[in-house]
Parts: structure tokens; sequence; C-alpha cells
């Protein structure tokens, strides 16, 4: 989609450069962040709503994010689904609405945009943030849980760490890579990240790779989605399975 240019505090983010550049313009500035992906009919829908609230609210800066297409930033919100939206004061969350909602949307827009606002009056209301400052959970160690990733990641020839199961993705990366993978005939299993936050982060850290899903061949990383289309198109995928 494009933005209109009608409106000119609605923005189609192109790169995560771009995306920190228009957030970092202001940091009093209200933006809300639309996270939506073309395969996705309700997010068609809610692109015409936000089309419609940037005009209504023009102080407030509309960035439409391609979840698909940037995942680094999707994943940096941890969006698992789409339509989702995230309302920042700045860098400062206020509020995230999940799903076509076009009234919790409006709502929440006109809440935060009243003069008498203040961020502070609800900060109490707002959910917690997702643990990932807390690397490693439980007794786990961090050499305890390096094996375990590691034991994970060598159950079988191909691995792939996702979001949900290969029956039921819980985001479109993850339905594109299994998707990519039975094209290819590749026989795999699967470990669902969700189920697992130590995983989740531990991953990140060992392969120095921010988002998921990740595809793990003979126990080693071998990169996200676009890697793996890549590979799948010249060729390389099939030479690494049959070597």
């Amino acid at each position: 989609m494009s933005a209109n240019n009608n409106n000119n505090n609605l923005h189609e983010v192109t790169s995560t450069t771009h995306f920190q550049e228009l957030l970092s313009a202001d940091l009093n500035r209200i933006s809300l962040i639309n996270f939506w992906a073309p395969w996705a009919e309700p997010c068609k829908q809610m692109n015409e709503v936000v089309s419609e609230l940037a005009k209504k609210y023009p102080t407030v800066l509309f960035l439409q994010v391609e979840a698909e297409g940037q995942d680094a930033i999707a994943e940096s919100f941890d969006v698992e689904a789409v339509p989702s939206f995230v309302l920042l004061r700045g860098h400062t969350l206020l509020a995230r609405i999940s799903g076509a909602d076009a009234s919790a949307l409006t709502d929440a827009l006109t809440k935060h945009t009243r003069p008498s606002y203040t961020p502070q009056s609800q900060t109490s209301q707002q959910p917690a943030p997702p643990p990932t400052s807390a690397f490693f959970s439980g007794e786990e160690t961090p050499e305890q849980l390096e094996q375990r990733l590691r034991g994970l990641m060598n159950q079988s020839k191909v691995v792939l760490f996702m979001k949900g199961s290969p029956g039921t993705p819980r985001c479109g990366f993850s339905r594109k890579m299994v998707n990519l993978l039975k094209t290819q005939n590749v026989e795999f299993n699967h470990f669902d990240i969700l189920t697992d936050e130590s995983v989740r982060q531990g991953l990140k850290k060992l392969n120095e790779w921010p988002t998921f899903p990740q595809l793990i061949i003979k126990g080693e990383f071998v990169g996200g989605l676009d890697v793996a289309q890549e590979m799948a198109d010249n060729g390389e995928l099939g030479e690494m399975l049959a070597a």
C-alpha cells in the first residue's frame, strides 16, 4: 500500500533506518504504528481506518509498517499477528491494540491525544513488556541453556524454530518458511519459541540473529526467511541438504 499524499503525517516505512528517523524526529510526538500484511484481509479495512484517522489527528505521526517486509521492526515490538497497532509518545509505550478493532484504536487515540492527558497517569494500566531482560530463567545456568539449545538444534537434520507449529503458524514469517520447506520437499522438526522464553532469547544471542523463524541444518544456523528463500532460489538449499 502507499501513503495518501494528502496526509503529510502518514508515512509508509521503507527501512529500519527510515523508521528510526521518523520516530526520533520529535520525542514528544505521539506516534501510531500500524503493522499490516497484504495477505491479511482485515488489514485492508484497518488501513483505510488509519488513513482516515491520520486526517483527523494531524499532529499524530502515523507509520505504516508491512510486518513481513520489515521483520526486524515487527520483531522488536513482538508483533505476532496482524493487524497490530502500537501507540507511542516518543519511545514510551502508551497502548497496544491487536486485531481489526477500529473502535478500540479510535478510543486509544482520543484518550492519549487529549490535552489533559499525562502519560504517567496511565503507567499502571499498561501491560508489562515481554520479559526479554530475563535472559535466563529459573535455575538454568547460561552453560546449561546453551547445551539445551544445541541439543534442540541437533534433534534432526533440519530444525525450524518458529512461532507456532507447521499446522498453525503464529506469524506470517513462520507460515512462509513452512510453505517454503514444504515446497522444497524438506522434512523437518520444529520448535515453537513462544512456549519457552529462554529458548527464544537464547537463540537470538547464540545465533546472533534477532528474529524468527530460524532455520537450522545439521546443527548449524542457516538464516531466516529471506536467506532461506534466496538459497532455495539459487539451489544452495538443495545442495546443502544433499551433502
